[in-house]
């Protein structure tokens, strides 16, 4: 208009994104805000189709992106669950054959025939939610929906995609919640400001992404990653067994101590020394700090160790982690964090328990001789 040629800035929400996502795999898409997952999701589910390049997909796909989207507010939501259905791509007789389970699975069976005008923020969410995941995907896209409705029907969902991992599906996930993420991924990317950081197993991923987030982050000449306001600080966490530093892979039942090596800048009053141990796929096995098992200690100030001793290591045959912190009494600041502070190995010996993480140490115990039936039998 007016003859002025119109100003604009040219942004790339993504440049030079390239991966593959194995099938049958739940596959997490990470990343600060803005840095391009949603569009990513957007335009695997074709939604926007990209400039550049292509995304190939083989299977069926159904995108949960903004769940209840297409509901109309006046309409029922019988009428909700049929219209829905058929934006997503379901037949009239797939939606006749599945209503019900939709319907149970949302919870709102009482509320079925009222406009959805009506329904409280977590039914409305539940139903969509509840509708997209019945559509029977190969392929599932979903955007930020882990934390929809209550704690019963998160964990209803959680069951629901476990399924799907079992009947071999794909589902490629976008969520901000990292413990989420870390129990359901295999493997994830992480995007930055529209660039790919890097993709594959998830667990040492996610752990670079999140230390990446701490602004108050750093990592040491030896490599060790540390976060934390630094008034004092891990400087070591070794492992010891018999008095003697383990430099063997440890046994069910061993006896370990685990020590921390700590500097104190200044005096800190009533710090909370903590432990934790996480298998090698990142799942959280154990924590353990002097605050909540009653081991108070009045201050810190200088250099120093710290003893934790654990009588018999109840662990099965597996590769381990240990990480450290020093806190304030509530636990809330922390003074240090020390990521992947040490690392052991157990080992198993012959007659012990196979699988799983721990060790319970189960006995079989003899067979029990049974009378003899009756049944059947004569009387005199």
């Amino acid at each position: 208009m007016r003859r002025r040629r119109a100003d604009f800035e040219e942004f790339w929400a993504l440049d030079d994104v390239s991966f593959e996502i194995p099938q049958g795999t739940t596959f997490g898409l990470i990343g600060d805000n803005g840095s391009g997952k949603s569009t990513l999701l957007k335009t695997m589910a074709k939604i926007l189709h990209p400039d550049r390049g292509r995304i190939r997909l083989d299977g069926r796909v159904a995108a949960l992106l903004e769940v209840g989207s297409g509901f109309h507010p006046e309409l029922s939501g019988r009428d909700n669950v049929r219209l829905n259905g058929a934006i997503l791509g379901m037949s009239r007789a797939e939606i006749d054959r599945k209503f019900d389970a939709i319907v149970d699975f949302a919870g709102v069976e009482q509320f079925i025939d009222q406009p959805v005008k009506n329904y409280s923020s977590g039914m409305y969410v539940r139903l969509g939610f509840a509708i997209a995941i019945n559509v029977d995907p190969e392929i599932l896209l979903v955007d930020e929906v882990l934390a929809v409705g209550d704690a019963a029907f998160q964990d209803k969902c959680a069951e629901k995609f476990v399924d799907f991992k079992r009947e071999g599906r794909t589902v490629v996930v976008v969520s901000h919640s990292l413990p989420s993420l870390q129990n359901m991924c295999d493997e994830v990317a992480w995007l930055s400001h529209g660039k790919l950081v890097e993709s594959g197993t998830a667990s040492p991923i996610l752990d670079r992404y999140l230390e990446s987030t701490r602004a108050d982050a750093h990592v040491d000449a030896d490599g060790a990653s540390h976060w934390g306001s630094g008034e004092a600080t891990i400087d070591a966490v070794e492992l010891l067994t018999d008095g003697e530093r383990v430099d063997r892979p440890l046994h069910t039942g061993d006896e370990v101590t685990v020590r921390v090596h700590y500097t104190a800048r200044q005096r800190v009053e009533r710090p909370v020394f903590g432990l934790a141990i996480w298998s090698k796929g990142g799942v959280h096995l154990w924590a353990n700090n002097s605050r909540d098992t009653d081991r108070p200690v009045e201050a810190i100030e200088g250099r120093g160790v710290r003893d934790c001793t654990v009588p018999a290591l109840a662990l099965q045959n597996g590769s381990f982690r240990v990480d450290a912190a020093i806190t304030d009494p509530t636990t809330t600041h922390v003074y240090d964090y020390l990521r992947s502070a040490a690392e052991f190995s157990v080992a198993r010996r012959p007659a012990e328990e196979m699988g799983g993480f721990v060790a319970l140490n189960g006995a079989w115990a003899d067979p029990v001789p049974t009378a003899p039936s009756t049944t059947g039998a004569s009387q005199a």
